[in-house]
């Protein structure tokens, strides 16, 4: 007994001598008895049994006892830390030499083969020390040898129980030493010998081979996951803010394993295109044998728009995962091509959106530049986003751009096969190239249009795209922008101004609004066939391309040229604007009619006009009040205050005496002559009507409150507004 506790002490101590040789650092959250499982362990195992006359056992003499056993314990799959087994073994138990001969002690020697089945539990504190307990139960078949005469063999069964205690020491994954503290009871069976029933305690040491393969052995590091389908297409810098949210191509990931990993996460990274890797998904367990499809987005960096022409590129599928709850790291290079900042494919026209640069002070400059220049001529009542437009078209022509075909890529061809790999120039490179392609002119001028805050969009008809804008003039006034209703698009309630770009250069402006709307209308028929794309619509997947701050170097133009050519337009649209009102008020001959041709003459800044139209209506009808009023504020426009006072008092009159000083058009004329009186420098006059139009209208009087300040500090910017017209 004594010496079992001294070898049980000695390989204790060894045990842990040895592990703080190995210690090594355990993550918390890993589960090394999952981690470092086994599916089947074969052991041998050597102990000597001894009475425990503590509990009452005494075998009546000194008897050595051997036991010697095989053993085959399997982890549970989903719990390793409990292992069934199996035992089979022979203990020989024979009288000491000292008392052999003392009441016939070797009479009573004797062989026990005995089979055991349980459950184990082992603990694994690290790679190399476990600890845990056993219990098995059992029947043994006992061989007396020499208990009868004449040589006669006498047999009995026995049923045991044993209770252990378990100290293991790994010398690797597959080698096990180990030491079992047992106690065993043992009774017999049926009316045999009772001598040997009892409890008795022993100290085993075993050795045992655990199959399977080291997890943390070179060749086990890369094959649980394999890639089945790993084509990586061509990239294209454009696009990088949708790779960031939409996937770059998908793959498939099995688990090649019997059994399942856990805690899988896919990533992809380019090295020198991206900060840190990718995230493409997680999964908290796949199951063994399991596929699984895997969408791969890509959050480039600000380096994918450095590269010119074609780049290839290696990458890297990364996929970590816990196998038997080890850490595993797998990386499956991909080879793919980057195409430069000017390169696309037409699967998608919104990607068009990705080349429209707004943001680019090369164009915020040239814009602001061209609007300076003209804005001493332009019309206030005249939509501000068709002379804008117009600007920029002979700006640029002005500038030398010019439309020319793409040798090697033509838009149409590109168009009708996808997989043709297009080019568009950056609005900047167009600008300083001064040629380009329908998209390359498409893309420029709904920049440059972008830039000053007016919404564009791009249209696509077979084999070509051009650009269009959005006006504020609601649908309802189209012909504030043209007589004929046809030369506007109405998308839900908006007018929209179509622009055939490509004509930059070649023919005036109203052509090419024209030939936009000519090209939009002739797939009336079969509207599939054509798209109006709303760049900011289309920029919410397809983010314009980053650009580094640049000098273009560009000469300007002529600016009279720009003048003169924006002037000519613009006096020619004002002019058929007028005309189509004009004849429309001699065809129906109303006052009416008059009136509103009046009242579209003084917002489109044609003075004289306005008084003909609005005197017309009077000659029709000289108590009419609208038409004296309004002449009264094109007067007011005019800078003639004396006679637009004349005009607004007497309409004051009329009004007061059809008792009607309450309505909207008693506040017009209040706020008229207070303007009027605060121009000739007559506030105290300026104050009483601006008293009275309180009373009357104080959300007016509010908005007008410097009327009846008594200073003269703001008339000089209140000039440029209109007063209002009814």
């Amino acid at each position: 007994m004594k010496k079992n506790i001294v070898l049980l002490l000695i390989f204790a101590i060894s045990a842990i001598g040895i592990n703080n040789l190995y210690a090594q650092s355990v993550e918390n959250d890993v589960d090394l008895n999952v981690k470092y499982k086994y599916p089947l362990a074969l052991g041998f195992e050597y102990k000597g049994m001894n009475p425990s006359p503590q509990l009452g056992t005494d075998y009546g003499g000194d008897f050595l006892t051997t036991d010697i056993t095989v053993s085959g314990h399997i982890p549970l799959t989903f719990l390793p830390i409990i292992q069934p087994f199996a035992k089979i073994g022979i203990l020989n138990l024979s009288a000491a030499e000292s008392t052999e001969n003392e009441d016939n002690n070797d009479r009573f020697n004797n062989t026990q083969i005995y089979g055991e089945m349980g459950a184990a539990y082992r603990y694994m504190f690290n790679k190399q020390i476990e600890l845990g307990g056993q219990i098995g139960l059992g029947f043994s078949q006992v061989i007396y040898d020499d208990i009868l005469q004449d040589g006669i063999k006498y047999g009995q069964r026995n049923f045991l129980i044993d209770l252990a205690a378990y100290v293991g020491l790994n010398l690797t994954y597959n080698i096990s030493l180990s030491a079992y503290p047992t106690f065993r009871f043992t009774t017999h069976l049926g009316d045999t010998i009772e001598r040997f029933d009892g409890f008795s305690f022993g100290v085993g040491f075993s050795g045992s081979y655990r199959f399977g393969e080291d997890p943390d052995a070179p060749q086990a590091e890369y094959r649980s996951i394999k890639i089945e389908n790993l084509e990586f297409p061509p990239v294209f810098a454009p696009m990088q803010s949708f790779y960031a949210k939409n996937p770059v191509t998908s793959i498939s990931i099995k688990n090649i394993e019997k059994i399942d990993v856990t805690d899988v996460e896919v990533s992809f990274f380019q090295a020198g295109f991206m900060d840190t890797p990718t995230k493409a998904a997680s999964y908290d367990l796949i199951e063994a044998g399991a596929i699984v499809e895997i969408p791969i987005p890509a959050i480039y960096n600000q380096q994918i728009f450095t590269t010119e022409g074609i780049t290839p590129l290696t990458g890297e599928i990364i996929v970590e995962y816990k196998n038997n709850a080890r850490p595993v790291n797998q990386k499956f290079p991909v080879s793919y091509d980057l195409y430069d900042k000017e390169s696309l494919t037409w699967d998608d026209d919104n990607k068009v959106a990705a080349f429209i640069t707004p943001a680019d002070s090369a164009l915020r400059n040239y814009s602001s530049y061209v609007r300076q220049i003209c804005k001493d001529y332009t019309v206030n009542g005249f939509s501000a986003e068709l002379q804008t437009a117009i600007q920029i078209y002979y700006a640029l022509g002005e500038l030398g751009v010019l439309y020319q075909r793409d040798p090697t890529s033509p838009f149409e061809a590109a168009q009708e096969n996808p997989m043709i790999v297009d080019s568009i120039s950056l609005p900047r490179n167009t600008l300083t190239r001064s040629t380009g392609d329908c998209d390359d002119l498409t893309v420029l001028f709904c920049s440059l249009l972008e830039a000053v805050g007016i919404e564009t969009a791009f249209i696509t008809v077979p084999g070509h795209i051009y650009a269009a804008f959005k006006t504020t003039t609601p649908a309802k006034s189209y012909k504030l922008l043209h007589p004929e209703k046809s030369m506007t698009i109405n998308i839900d309630g908006e007018l929209w101004v179509p622009v055939e770009i490509t004509l930059m250069g070649e023919a005036d402006f109203m052509t090419a609004w024209r030939t936009g709307v000519e090209e939009f209308t002739a797939y009336d028929d079969s509207p599939e066939a054509r798209a109006l794309n709303r760049t900011r619509k289309a920029q919410e997947t397809y983010r314009p391309v980053t650009l580094t701050e640049k000098d273009l170097g560009l000469q300007y133009g002529d600016r009279t040229k720009i003048i003169q050519d924006f002037k000519t337009d613009l006096d020619k649209s004002i002019a058929g604007i007028i005309d189509d009102y004009e004849l429309t008020a001699k065809e129906k001959g109303s006052k009416g009619s008059y009136n509103k041709l009046g009242i579209t003459c003084a917002q489109l800044g044609e003075y004289n006009k306005a008084e003909q139209a609005f005197n017309s209506a009077l000659t029709m009808d000289r108590n009419y009040l609208p038409p004296k009023i309004n002449l009264g504020n094109v007067y007011f426009m005019k800078g003639e205050f004396q006679n637009a006072l004349r005009l607004l008092h007497g309409a004051e009159t009329s009004i007061i005496e059809a008792g009607k000083a309450r309505g909207a058009s008693y506040s017009s004329i209040l706020l008229s002559i207070s303007k009027c009186y605060y121009e000739l420098e007559n506030f105290e006059k300026a104050n009483e009507y601006m008293n009275t139009l309180a009373e009357v209208d104080p959300e007016a009087a509010s908005q007008n409150s410097y009327l009846a300040s008594g200073e003269a500090g703001q008339r000089a910017s209140d000039r440029s507004s209109r007063n209002a017209l009814i």
